[in-house]
């Protein structure tokens, strides 16, 4: 399963993105992505950014910017945005992919919802994120609204450990309900 990360320039939270969801699953088959929406291209890593990963122990050294493409969204099974006006740009430039594309935020609170509900009934990973990609829309009204994760490109590195720290919390969430083993703890 392909989960894509998408922000605007593909240097400060995508990546964070792209880098971190790996770390916080004990399962392996998920391939990680990110792109830009107007992507620069062949750039590294935001030096905030990075310096955030390496915390994490996270080496960021080889990441490179790429700009999103309409083969690049329809070849992903999962793509996670961090604003409502990058999940428009997304779905305006690959149509077909609406029904795979949420903000972190949202599908956090989904997975939450789900988990804490017991309507997560795959044995793995993948089975799970599609039961929640499916069935979605039958959750929305029991949800909080989503929320933007701002965009900390050339501001102070609070700006950055901010975005990082949200990103962090969500792909926590998405874990928790997604792998199996963890499934039967209840969220505090």
């Amino acid at each position: 399963m392909k989960v894509l990360f998408v922000c605007t320039g593909n240097i400060c939270r995508s990546p964070m993105g792209e880098l971190l969801f790996p770390h916080f699953f004990h399962t392996s088959g998920i391939e990680t992505d990110s792109a830009g929406t107007q992507g620069l291209v062949d750039s590294p890593i935001d030096p905030s950014s990075a310096k955030l990963m390496a915390l994490d122990g996270i080496d960021s050294s080889q990441f490179r910017s790429k700009r999103l493409t309409p083969q690049l969204a329809m070849s992903s099974d999962l793509i996670l945005c961090f604003t409502e006006h990058q999940r428009r740009k997304i779905v305006a430039l690959a149509p077909r992919v609406r029904s795979k594309t949420f903000l972190l935020s949202d599908f956090a609170n989904l997975c939450r919802y789900f988990r804490q509900n017991n309507l997560l009934h795959g044995t793995n990973v993948e089975d799970r994120m599609r039961e929640v990609m499916y069935n979605a829309s039958m959750a929305r009204r029991a949800l909080p609204e989503a929320e933007d994760i701002a965009d900390p490109y050339r501001k102070e590195f609070a700006a950055f450990q901010a975005a990082h720290d949200q990103i962090g919390y969500a792909i926590a969430d998405i874990a928790q309900a997604l792998e199996p083993s963890r499934a039967g703890h209840a969220a505090e």
